[in-house]
C-alpha cells in the first residue's frame, strides 16, 4: 500500500464557492471555464479536455442497466467569479442482493479508454478546493466510497490535509519526453539499444529496397477514412503473438464509436493527429496523438503483423517524436504504465496519486474492502462481490 501523501497547507486562505453540475446542458455551457483552466493549470493531458468530458458522458454515462449514474461535476469559483477548479465525478449505484451499493468515481471509469483522470485545479487553489469538495461530498446523502483516481501530488497532499481517512493506492505513472531543439541532439542523448532498433528499423526497410511514406492525419475528413484503419491495426496488434501481448482497448462496440465521436470535436480544433506509415500504398503502422498545449500526446498504436520484422512501429513513433521537434512541442507524452518499449526513449516519470475514502460504517468498509482485495488478488469471493458490485458490460 502507498503511503499517503505529506498533509501540507502553505496556502493562503482564499474565499471561493461551489457548484454542482448534474446534467450535459449545464457541463456544455463550462467549455469557457475548461478554456481557462487548461491554460493556467498548464494540462498537457486530452483527458482533462471539455470535448472528451462531454463526449465520455454521451457515450458511458449509464451505458450499463444494471449502475444507475448521475453526472456530479463540483466547480469551484474564487471571489471575482474565475473557475479555479472542475472536480468531475460520477455518482454510481447498484443492487447486492437487499443492499444498495453507492460509489463515486472520478469521471473517466472506462475500459482503459481515459488514461489518467486528473481533475483540473488552478495552483495555489488545491487545499481550498480539497477542502470545500470534502464537505460537499459529505452532503452526499449514503454513498460509500469515493475514488480519488490519479490526482495531482499537490492535490494529494490537500487531501491528505483534510484528514479524513484516505487509503492510498500504489501511484499510476505518466512518462514523458522532455524535447531538445533538433534531432540530432535528441538521438545522441539516446541509449545505444534503442540506436540500434532504430537503425535496423530504418536500414532494414532500405536493404530489402522498400521505400515507406509518413503522413499525418489531421483534417477530420482524413482521420475519419483514417480511424477505420487505425482500428483495424490495432485489433490485429491486439492478436499478433510473437510480440508483447497487447489488449484491444477498442475491442467494444461503444468504445470504437466513442473514439470516432470524440475525435471529431477535437480534429475541428486542431488536437488530433493520426501518425501513419504507409508502404506500398497501404497503412502498415499508425499511432493516435492528441495535441495540447506544447505536448504530444501519444495515445495506442497498431501495425499489421506482416510488416513486424521491420520494426515499423519503432520507425512511427521516431518519425512522431520528429514531427514534434520540428513543430516546437517541448514534450511528448509516452502514455502510463511502465514498459521496456517506453524506457528505452529516455522518459522521465510523473506519479499520479490514488486513494479510496471509505464511509466510516461497517457495510461501506466491508465492501470497499472486498472490492480492493478482488482488484489485486486471486481470491475468488472477493472476485465475485466485485463483479457484483463493479463489474460494467461495454458490449
Amino acid at each position: 500500500m502507498a503511503a499517503s501523501p505529506p498533509a501540507q497547507d502553505s496556502s493562503p486562505v482564499r474565499t471561493v464557492t461551489i457548484d454542482t453540475v448534474t446534467n450535459l446542458v449545464d457541463l456544455s455551457a463550462l467549455r469557457p471555464d475548461y478554456d481557462r483552466l487548461g491554460e493556467v493549470t498548464g494540462n498537457r493531458l486530452p483527458f482533462a479536455l471539455h470535448d472528451w468530458h462531454l463526449v465520455w458522458c454521451r457515450h458511458f454515462l449509464n451505458c450499463d442497466a444494471r449502475i444507475r449514474e448521475d453526472l456530479l461535476v463540483y466547480v469551484v469559483r474564487n471571489a471575482e467569479g474565475a473557475c479555479v477548479a472542475i472536480v468531475p465525478f460520477v455518482l454510481g449505484s447498484r443492487r447486492l442482493g437487499p443492499l444498495k451499493i453507492t460509489f463515486l468515481n472520478l469521471l473517466g471509469a472506462d475500459p482503459a479508454i481515459t488514461e489518467l483522470r486528473a481533475p483540473l485545479v488552478e495552483p495555489g487553489y488545491e487545499y481550498v478546493t480539497a477542502r470545500v469538495v470534502h464537505d460537499a461530498i459529505a452532503n452526499v446523502p449514503d454513498w460509500d466510497w469515493v475514488h480519488w483516481a490519479q490526482v495531482s501530488p499537490e492535490l494529494a497532499g490537500a487531501l491528505a490535509a483534510t484528514g479524513d481517512g484516505l487509503h492510498w493506492q500504489p501511484p499510476v505513472s505518466d512518462f514523458v519526453i522532455d524535447l531538445p531543439s533538433s534531432w540530432e541532439e535528441f538521438r545522441g542523448q539516446l541509449k545505444r539499444n534503442i540506436r540500434e532498433s532504430l537503425r535496423h528499423s530504418y536500414n532494414s526497410l532500405r536493404r530489402d529496397g522498400i521505400e515507406f511514406e509518413f503522413e499525418v492525419l489531421e483534417h477530420p475528413a482524413d482521420l475519419r477514412r483514417g480511424l477505420d484503419r487505425y482500428l483495424e491495426l490495432h485489433r490485429m496488434r491486439a492478436d499478433f503473438e510473437c510480440a508483447a501481448r497487447h489488449k484491444n482497448h477498442f475491442a467494444s462496440k461503444i468504445s470504437r464509436e466513442f473514439l470516432n465521436a470524440v475525435c471529431e470535436p477535437l480534429a475541428v480544433r486542431g488536437t488530433v493527429r493520426l501518425f501513419a506509415l504507409k508502404i506500398r500504398g497501404e497503412y502498415v503502422a499508425m499511432r493516435l496523438a492528441f495535441a495540447v498545449a506544447d505536448s504530444l500526446y501519444l495515445y495506442y498504436s497498431g501495425f499489421d503483423p506482416q510488416w513486424w520484422r521491420y520494426g515499423v512501429m519503432t520507425t512511427t513513433v521516431s518519425e512522431a517524436i520528429k514531427y514534434a521537434i520540428a513543430n516546437g512541442y517541448r514534450t511528448v507524452n509516452l502514455s502510463p504504465t511502465f514498459d521496456l518499449a517506453k524506457s528505452r526513449w529516455g522518459p522521465r516519470q510523473i506519479d499520479y496519486s490514488s486513494a479510496y475514502q471509505t464511509r466510516p460504517r461497517f457495510r461501506s468498509r466491508l465492501a470497499n474492502m472486498a472490492y480492493l482485495t478482488a482488484r489485486s488478488e486471486e481470491n475468488y469471493p472477493a472476485k465475485i462481490i466485485q463483479r457484483v458490485i463493479s463489474r460494467r458490460s461495454w458490449d
